[in-house]
């Protein structure tokens, strides 16, 4: 399940989780990002124990988006150790995005 949280920096976000982190920038007015919900949750279940998914409103941290280069809702970013590692834009069936991320995971 992916998780909504608040946090003080982006860093310590990153960094409060041993496993890789999929970040799901988003924003709540955009219908595509709402299509994602139940995508995430389905690679959340198929890939526990491998990977942390955490939601990222880009209307509440824009300063996030900007730094990331968020130009299209939804984008994912992987991060790996801290560092983004990939990035996919637009809405992705479970079925192509679980494949993908299993080959960087």
């Amino acid at each position: 399940m992916a998780v909504k949280k608040q946090f003080t920096t982006f860093q310590d976000l990153l960094s409060g989780y041993e496993l890789p982190v999929l970040v799901d920038f988003y924003a709540t007015w955009c219908g595509p990002c709402q299509m994602m919900v139940p995508i995430l949750e389905t690679v959340s279940s198929q890939l526990s124990g491998k990977l942390q998914i955490v939601k990222i409103d880009t209307d509440k941290y824009p300063e996030l988006a900007s730094k990331y280069r968020i130009e299209a809702l939804p984008t994912l970013v992987l991060f790996k150790n801290g560092q983004p590692v990939e990035r996919i834009e637009g809405v992705v069936p479970a079925e192509q995005l679980i494949p993908r991320l299993q080959t960087i995971l």
